[in-house]
């Protein structure tokens, strides 16, 4: 038998022993003393899964004890040894409100608590015979504080748990959502090359095969790439370190992503970086900026096809990296960055950084703004 077996074991002889034992009268205070402690000792043997009737044990516990508290009162006689069982009874209902208000459901909780404090504090009028009804009040508030420090210990705890509890919902929304802007500005921005470059292959396929196949290489390409950022993404979820330490695109590979923007359509990328701020710039930041830019440039090339020519400018100013994007389309999305999914989770990521994103129709095409702090 293990351990919690045999303590449901001493419990039960416990009862049965209070309930034969002595003459009518003096049993009857063992058996409201001993319900509320085998109460509590089913509590702790049982471990979790006695916490769903935690509750109900509490308020049986109370009402015999009540019961008995109601007895004296309307006049039945009890000895002097039961003052050491009943002061055990209240100390023990005072610990189960506690533990009902750290464990049990809000609702039953309150009834368990109430009914526990309620017992406990009218314990005293067994043995107290008040002059008056406010004498009476004042002992039974006295004696209830205990009862309260506890229930305010176990609401404590729960609160706690409460705010763990939110703080791991609120941390897995974010990571769901830094996931989701990975895939959004790295996967997608490959993705559209490849329909780019599997359209224009099908347009000059039929009378220059060489084009086609050149095509079809740059396709495996991007392929391969979206490959790489969804193992990323995948190595991230099980926790690899080899996910956060491996090198993020940053501002030196900017110019390959132009080059490969430029191979899959019409528009050419001009990019403009100064070559110091390659190693000066934070590798955050840099990654920050190099997603900035593939989320603008795969929304040139959903929404302004026409366009003809993408500048990308980065510089710094006043410890703040700042990322221009501009193209002379004539379809580009709508102001503030809000056209799409990536842009707006773009912004929301800024503002967390202390930087900010704009973006609208300008004179002659449309332009996006980012300001990225340098420092936290």
């Amino acid at each position: 038998m293990n351990v919690r077996g045999s303590i449901r074991v001493v419990a039960v002889l416990a009862v049965v022993l209070a309930g034969i034992g002595g003459s009518p009268v003096f049993g009857a205070v063992p058996m409201a003393s001993f319900t509320a402690a085998v109460a509590a000792l089913v509590w702790v043997a049982g471990g979790r899964r006695a916490r769903d009737h935690l509750a109900v044990v509490t308020c049986v516990a109370a009402a015999v004890s009540l019961a008995v508290t109601a007895a004296r009162l309307a006049g039945f006689p009890l000895p002097q040894e039961a003052g050491m069982f009943g002061l055990a009874e209240s100390v023990t209902l005072t610990a189960l409100a506690g533990l009902n208000a750290r464990w049990s459901p809000a609702r039953r909780a309150a009834v368990a608590c109430v009914l526990a404090g309620l017992a406990s504090a009218v314990w005293l009028l067994r043995f107290l015979t008040p002059s008056s009804a406010l004498e009476a009040v004042g002992a039974c508030a006295f004696w209830s504080i205990g009862t309260l420090v506890a229930v305010g210990s176990g609401a404590y705890l729960r609160s706690g748990d409460t705010r763990r509890a939110g703080a791991v919902a609120d941390g897995r929304a974010a990571l769901r959502l830094q996931l989701a802007g990975d895939l959004h500005d790295f996967v997608a921005h490959d993705i559209s090359e490849m329909v780019a470059h599997a359209q224009a292959g099908r347009t000059v396929g039929p009378g220059d095969p060489a084009q086609a196949l050149a095509a079809l290489e740059r396709i495996e390409r991007a392929g391969q790439r979206a490959m790489s950022s969804l193992d990323r993404t995948v190595l991230m979820l099980h926790g690899d370190e080899l996910a956060t330490t491996s090198p993020l695109p940053g501002l030196a590979e900017l110019s390959g992503l132009a080059d490969r923007f430029t191979a899959a359509g019409r528009a050419r990328v001009r990019v403009s970086v100064a070559p110091e701020l390659e190693r000066a710039v934070p590798r955050e930041t840099a990654a920050t900026a190099f997603r900035i830019v593939s989320e603008s440039l795969t929304n040139v090339r959903r929404h302004a096809p026409d366009a003809t020519l993408v500048d990308v400018t980065v510089t710094v100013e006043s410890a703040t990296l700042v990322v221009t994007v501009s193209n002379d389309g004539a379809a580009a999305p709508g102001g503030d960055g809000r056209g799409g999914f990536g842009l707006p989770v773009l912004a929301d990521h800024l503002r967390s950084l202390g930087g900010l994103l704009r973006a609208g129709p300008v004179p002659g095409g449309w332009s996006l703004a980012a300001r990225i702090p340098l420092a936290p």
